[in-house]
């Protein structure tokens, strides 16, 4: 079987949209799967529905070579397949990006990434280099090649970029940052800054950096599954030609760019009817993702996973559960937000599509990795914001967090992490060492005594919850039914 490329497809009479020559006007750090299926599909779909006309160049900022050669071998072309529910339908797309022109490995081939400076046509950087990706690292040194962090490769580029073409305007880049950290752009901003001074590279450039160049902070939500290794022989078999880079995600995709309204100008997605907003500020939305999305999962999974469940879709599939699920959502999250009703309504149905996804087998026990946190992060914003609105406790809120302490009553501490039992199966509890071993300490505790030390632990909170009224009383109540009757009853009692 041929490997993937241009003249391959064009032996099948491939009569999908194919980009094969263009400039390249994208500077991409970081290859794998994420933005392969994320904004290398958004510029895809740009190339074709908008005439956006470029090219991709990835930049490999880590030292292992073979990705970057399995890219280059297939000329950069990949399939992704795009799978799961979208207007109550099976979805199954499959397309074959062709906007990546090469992939640059930036230990080996640093001094052809700094080239890139030089092309006069380059215009957009884009990077997800994980969340501890953008940190600043003083022990970087402008003369390494290349600095250990990508802010400090970001800013040896961004100073050839300078070397070349001065103060000329125009020259500068827009920067859209991917990580999973708040504020990312101006985070990336930060970090490019303290190296420019720690570096003595001038104040000229420090200026041109603040003015010809624009940081965007965005948010970015798709669920990525990557290479499907049990399926891709199968896949290489009935597409006729052998993918070594085979992507897979979800249907759904949702870009937020903070950024000036001129974006839109250069960025034209709004034009390709693309599912990406430029806006001057992002928070609303990310708060929205946090708060419905990331929020549902966590108020929802460790009761069902108590109840017998152990993916996600299950648990679209049970009544109870689901319905559960979505009243929180609706009853409880949804009003405490500020966006309007109808795009919250149209996230949160999106949401209960997502989770039902049948290509996607979400472990609730993987979700349920440091649980505390997650708590803290996405529910209980949504928890003070409801008292604060209402003057009253939200019902189903209340008992997600009886259900996060039953689901963390561990019995035996290991390494590893804190055992536990559902019936006649023994789970492993994932957390910060601090959170298992308070609860080892109180795992001989009654029902009254444990809700009444896990609301206590400023630790955990930042805050006494037994300041929010009745909410300590109602956690015991709740715990207690669960101990005796099972969280799934409690679910019932709660709808």
């Amino acid at each position: 079987m041929k490997k993937l490329s241009y003249e391959v497809l064009k032996e099948q009479g491939y009569e999908g949209y194919l980009l094969e020559q263009a400039p390249e006007r994208v500077l991409q750090f970081g290859e794998g799967n994420f933005m392969r299926a994320f904004v290398d599909y958004w510029i895809d779909m740009m190339n074709e529905k908008a005439g956006f006309q470029s090219k991709v160049v990835l930049c490999q900022p880590i030292s292992s070579p073979w990705l970057s050669e399995r890219i280059n071998e297939q000329e950069g072309l990949y399939t992704l397949f795009l799978r799961g529910f979208e207007n109550g339908q099976k979805v199954n797309d499959k397309r074959v990006i062709s906007c990546v022109s090469r992939c640059l490995n930036s230990y080996e081939e640093f001094d052809a990434v700094l080239e890139c400076a030089k092309n006069p046509d380059l215009r957009f950087i884009t990077c997800n280099t994980t969340e501890a990706g953008i940190v600043y690292d003083p022990a970087c040194r402008f003369t390494d090649s290349p600095a250990s962090s990508y802010p400090g490769k970001l800013t040896q580029f961004l100073y050839q970029r300078f070397l070349n073409y001065g103060t000329e305007k125009g020259k500068g880049f827009i920067i859209l940052s991917c990580e999973l950290i708040d504020n990312n752009g101006k985070e990336l901003e930060k970090c490019v800054l303290q190296y420019a001074d720690q570096w003595n590279l001038g104040e000229t450039f420090t200026q041109w950096i603040k003015s010809e160049n624009i940081f965007c902070s965005t948010l970015v939500d798709r669920i990525v599954t990557g290479y499907p290794k049990n399926e891709a022989q199968a896949l290489c078999e009935e597409m006729g030609y052998e993918d070594n880079l085979i992507d897979t995600g979800e249907v759904f995709g949702f870009w937020v760019i903070e950024g000036p309204q001129s974006l839109k100008e250069e960025l034209p997605f709004e034009k390709a009817g693309l599912p990406v907003i430029i806006c001057d500020d992002h928070k609303p939305y990310k708060q929205r993702k946090v708060r419905i999305l990331n929020g549902a999962h966590t108020s929802m999974v460790l009761g069902a996973y108590l109840a017998g469940q152990n993916i996600v879709r299950d648990c679209m599939n049970d009544q109870t559960i689901c319905k559960f699920m979505n009243q929180t959502i609706y009853d409880e999250i949804i009003p405490t937000l500020s966006l309007p009703q109808k795009e919250l309504e149209e996230f949160a149905a999106a949401v209960t599509e997502r989770f039902n996804n049948p290509f996607v087998d979400h472990a609730l026990l993987d979700i349920s990795l440091n649980s505390t946190s997650k708590w803290k992060a996405r529910v209980m914003p949504s928890l003070k914001g409801y008292v604060e609105k209402f003057g009253k406790l939200p019902v189903c809120i209340t008992a997600s967090f009886a259900f996060y302490i039953a689901f963390y009553r561990g019995s035996h501490l290991t390494e590893n992490g804190l055992q536990a039992v559902r019936g006649e199966d023994r789970y492993l509890i994932r957390d910060d060492r601090e959170v298992l071993e308070f609860f080892y300490e109180h795992r001989n505790d009654n029902a009254k005594m444990l809700a009444n030390a896990v609301c206590r632990n400023t630790k955990f909170w930042g805050e006494d919850l037994t300041d929010i009224k009745g909410f300590e009383d109602a956690v015991a109540g709740y715990l207690d039914k669960i101990l005796r009757n099972g969280s799934y009853e409690v679910m019932k009692e709660c709808i």
